[in-house]
């Protein structure tokens, strides 16, 4: 049974569902007793104890740039004219992470074009490159300076305006952390440079320059997403049990103690497209860690699988203003719908996220297994890595297994697939579909995912390589033991050069699927790895996945 309460300001509208209403209560009056949202606005390190303390010392600047970032507003507002006049027009980013997935969020709410570059697959990197050149203005994003996907496209953009016959240092902007390799190169070059505050983690920095520079240069109301999160910001800093990041976080960490540890996120009537995306980035890669947190399972509507119906180590949340919750009650007991705009929204997630880390002991700021992946794919560009023998050939789809789990004689995709499954817990299980394909041509293979969910009856995330490695990348190594693994990998139409690099795209993304798949592995994680070599060999693995 689920009892439910309701939360209102004049800037947000949520709905709250638990199963235990005492426990809830008693998670909820600790948290405003130990003043744990002054104290999270006031920056302090403190909060999640002695060993997080050096990283969260660095890490708090978010709780302020409502009014911190509104200096870069008229700065972007101007170079976007600037750039109008000249009849540059398009707007790409290059980013991963969080450096691409607020963005993406912003503009999609706002309806304006954003062109987000966040793969390493020459197929999808260039049909941007190919489109609209004359007329496109690049951001690059990178908070270390130092993404190697990031760089990669750079160098490909570089080459293709001088090739064009256009300077890049007028159609190249430049977002990063003042000191980085990045920052360096790009002020040598003469690029126009932006600099976010290095006190800011990647995915809390959508309302530093990295989420405003992009966003702002297409188009987007960067002053007004600014103030509707200033409008939220008192709520969120007041010591109460009404505080509604407080009673978010809470019932997330609360419910994560009882072992419901999936998050399903589902949009009711929200417009803002891609929101789940960003909240999974947020979440996934805070929370999980050291055998612990709360997996986000992004659903395509509150009447998709894993949400209708749900399982009971889910926690049910959609966001938007529809879904009348208490007519469809959470297996688990435990659920939300929040409403509020997107400004709100992120700084309300935010709050929430490193309450909910609070209530889980883990701290909220760290990505301890985040580098073990590209540590991997850098192993392997370098010769040092070695790519398993295949387990089978069959048409056009080649078969890798990790070690130990498929049984001798499997010689389908079929079979296959079912063997990963047959190791899926059927109580605390979850299955990962990564695709490290063109997330536009072959964009429908995400249907996949609820049709495994059916199949399965247990949470199914979908995640496009690389770009989950910067999200729920963290989880799958650091969070709890209870994941299989499926990657689908492909050989692209063309390959693609790197200027000044000893690889391709081409080898790069496999070098980073083969990486992550190593490091899963060694974790004793089961992957299956489905490479397929044409448009039949991709039909091939959807019917193999099919319910």
């Amino acid at each position: 049974m689920t009892d439910w309460s309701r939360a209102t300001g004049t800037t947000y509208d949520l709905t709250f569902g638990y199963r235990d209403e005492a426990r809830l209560a008693e998670v909820v009056g600790e948290l405003a007793t130990d003043r744990v949202a002054s104290r999270i606005a006031a920056k302090d390190a403190t909060l999640w104890g002695p060993e997080a303390e050096e990283e969260s010392a660095k890490r708090l600047g978010w709780v302020a740039l409502s009014t911190a970032s509104r200096e870069l507003v008229p700065q972007i507002e101007a170079l976007r004219e600037e750039l109008r006049s000249a009849g540059v027009t398009r707007v790409v980013l290059c980013g991963m992470g969080g450096s691409s997935l607020a963005p993406e969020v912003i503009c999609g709410a706002a309806g304006v074009d954003l062109g987000v570059l966040d793969s390493s697959d020459p197929d999808f990197v260039r049909s941007f490159v190919g489109d609209r050149l004359s007329e496109t203005v690049v951001v690059v994003s990178s908070k270390s300076g130092g993404t190697v996907e990031t760089d990669s496209q750079k160098r490909v953009y570089e080459q293709a305006f001088r090739d064009a016959g256009i300077d890049p240092v007028g159609r190249i902007v430049v977002v990063t952390d003042p000191g980085s390799p990045l920052f360096e190169s790009a002020t040598e070059a003469g690029y126009r440079v932006f600099v976010a505050d290095p006190t800011v983690g990647g995915r809390y920095s959508a309302l530093t320059a990295f989420g405003l520079v992009p966003s702002g240069l297409a188009g987007a109301d960067i002053g007004g997403l600014l103030e509707e999160a200033e409008a939220i910001r008192p709520a969120l800093e007041e010591d109460s049990v009404d505080n509604p990041g407080l009673r978010l976080g809470g019932l997330l960490g609360a419910a994560n103690l009882e072992g419901v540890d999936k998050l399903v996120l589902a949009s009711a009537g929200s417009s803002y497209p891609g929101l789940g995306d960003w909240i999974e980035q947020l979440v996934a890669e805070s929370t999980g860690k050291h055998g612990k947190g709360i997996l986000p399972v992004v659903v395509e509507s509150v009447d998709a699988p894993n949400f209708a119906p749900s399982t009971r180590d889910e926690v049910l949340v959609s966001f938007g203003p529809d879904l009348v919750f208490d007519t469809r009650p959470p297996a688990s007991g435990w659920g939300a719908a929040v409403d509020a705009s997107l400004g709100a929204q992120m700084l309300l997630w935010e709050y929430a996220t490193v309450t909910a880390g609070r209530v889980i002991g883990i701290n909220p700021f760290d990505q301890p297994d985040v580098e073990s992946a590209k540590a991997a794919a850098r192993s392997m560009l370098d010769g040092g890595g070695d790519e398993r023998s295949p387990a089978f050939e069959i048409g056009d789809v080649t078969v890798f297994a990790s070690p130990g789990w498929l049984p001798a004689g499997v010689g389908s995709v079929d079979g296959a697939v079912s063997a990963l499954l047959a190791h899926l817990d059927g109580v605390t299980g979850y299955v990962a579909v990564q695709a490290y394909l063109d997330r536009f041509r072959d964009a429908d293979l995400a249907e996949v995912r609820g049709g495994l969910a059916v199949r399965t009856e247990r949470p199914v995330t979908f995640g496009w390589g690389p770009r989950f490695l910067h999200s729920t990348g963290q989880y799958h190594k650091g969070g709890p033991d209870t994941g299989v693994y499926l990657q689908i990998t492909g050989t692209p139409a063309e390959d693609l050069a790197v200027p000044d690099r000893p690889f391709t795209l081409g080898e790069f993304i496999t070098a980073q699927a083969v990486g992550d798949g190593q490091v899963l592995a060694d974790k004793g994680r089961p992957v299956l790895r489905l490479h397929v070599t044409s448009p039949n060999g991709l039909a091939t693995v959807r019917q193999a996945l099919a319910p």
